[in-house]
């Protein structure tokens, strides 16, 4: 694991806060939640002002890579284009600290902070977004390609698209399957433009995407389940990892949709560009597996747990499928099943399907902590990233090509609607006084995995 990639990840708006200054626009985030009055990150963990003491403790913990995204209203300042020079100088001395630190920076290009100006025309339901986020990649890749080898064009397309047009629990709040199935397309349509650019530039490295990997079991072996695994697998994975990869929607989930809702926003001369411009690699953030059965009664319910008491979720798609909870798992107070053979079963599957290199770009577990002590003694995340990292372990062991490992997230930091409250990080944030840094016990544990290239890890069969 010489090579192996080793560190924790954010995002811009979590953890950047300085939401208006130096020439920054308002994001559809910004506007959403300062309209609801909820909770938000206009500071978050000031990583604006603090990114080198962040990146030096990135190095001091013994990581080799940051992952982290770019803010797209703070380097475009308007729907014509215009770039925000001091959004440029900031994430150049940003790369600068990550090379002066011996860090390989793994960079998003979007992650889910549309500028307000965008999101004021409709969003992702605007075609004309797909243009505007490939003149936006361009922009980056000429004023940063010098300095990134890993480039990612969007962080869970399936997330922010379903949270937000179907599920309504994300700005613009949206219940609506047609309008889901437009903002899916857009996003799928502008990945490959992100990558036609790329490609056609010449730039060095890599170009990825990044998906939120829910890898899908079944109660039984019917018939009637595997159709629902199908549907599940469709809903949650496909339609995001067969277009970036193969370069194809899949056709039985076009077929079906069809059925019922108009699909003549998809032109073929887009599937065409979908078709050739494909990723490099995938990024696969695993947090759970999802068990389903086949549906049997009741309306479409998707209901996530925001509070942190259990019990709260539910997923079920009216003929389509139904999630279960297995009695004999353990579960967060945000309903999270903690199951790391489901990220083993899960890299072993989407390797052998898409046979592409493949980064954990995101494995962690949200939990309350005390903050005010010296050091926060979470031996919970240390259980969880040890049998995560032995999964991932297990899988390239099986000959799954894996390159990379990042905790979420590299500190704490904002956590979109769970607040300040649900903590991930690595390094403490103490976001009542004065924001001040404490390395977690997690953190020198990662340090001494990374240094013995894995060895320590617990290594048992799942």
């Amino acid at each position: 694991m010489d090579k192996f990639l080793w560190g924790g990840a954010t995002a811009s708006y979590q953890c950047e806060g300085a939401w208006d200054e130096d020439g920054k626009v308002e994001s559809m985030w910004d506007r959403y939640l300062h309209d609801e009055n909820l909770e938000n990150g206009d500071v978050a963990s000031d990583h604006y002002h603090r990114f080198e003491e962040d990146i030096r403790m990135m190095k001091e913990g013994g990581q080799n890579s940051y992952r982290f995204s770019l803010s797209w209203p703070r380097i475009i300042r308007n729907r014509e284009g215009d770039v925000n020079e001091k959004g440029i100088a900031f994430y150049k001395k940003l790369l600068a600290t990550c090379h002066e630190y011996g860090i390989e920076p793994f960079v998003t290009l979007y992650h889910w902070d549309l500028p307000q100006y965008w999101e004021d025309t409709g969003g992702w339901l605007d075609h004309g977004v797909c243009d505007a986020f490939a003149h936006f990649a361009k922009v980056c890749f000429d004023n940063f390609g010098d300095q990134v080898t890993y480039w990612t064009t969007f962080n869970e397309p399936k997330w922010f698209v379903v949270n937000g047009y179907f599920i309504g629990n994300y700005p613009p709040c949206l219940h609506d399957v047609q309008k889901t199935m437009i903002a899916a397309y857009n996003v799928m349509y502008a990945s490959a433009l992100g990558v036609k650019v790329f490609r056609e530039g010449g730039y060095k490295g890599e170009i990825g995407v990044v998906h939120s990997y829910t890898p899908i079991d079944g109660v039984d072996d019917t018939i009637e389940t595997q159709i629902a695994m199908r549907n599940a697998d469709n809903y949650s994975n496909n339609w995001v990892l067969d277009t970036a990869v193969l370069g194809e929607f899949p056709i039985d989930l076009i077929t079906r949709l069809s059925k019922d809702y108009d699909i003549s926003f998809i032109k073929a001369e887009e599937l065409r560009i979908i078709k050739k411009f494909t990723v490099d690699y995938i990024g696969l953030n695993y947090y759970a597996r999802a068990l389903v059965k086949p549906y049997t009664t009741g309306e479409t319910q998707l209901i996530f747990n925001h509070t942190g008491k259990k019990g709260e979720s539910k997923i079920l798609i009216k003929n389509w499928f139904e999630q279960v909870k297995d009695p004999n798992s353990e579960f967060t107070q945000w309903d999270t099943e903690i199951y790391p053979k489901g990220l083993q079963d899960g890299l072993l599957k989407a390797y052998k399907k898409y046979n592409v290199p493949i980064y954990v770009t995101e494995n962690g577990v949200g939990v309350r902590e005390d903050v005010s002590v010296d050091q926060v003694n979470d031996d919970y995340r240390i259980s969880f990233m040890n049998d995560h990292i032995n999964a991932l372990m297990n899988a390239r062991d099986m000959g799954a090509d894996i390159r990379g490992y990042y905790a979420w997230s590299s500190f704490d930091l904002y956590s979109w609607k769970n607040g300040h409250e649900k903590r991930y990080g690595l390094v403490a944030v103490d976001f009542k006084n004065g924001l001040v840094r404490k390395p977690k016990a997690s953190y020198y544990w990662f340090k001494d995995v990374i240094t013995s290239k894995g060895e320590i890890i617990k290594r048992r069969e799942l």
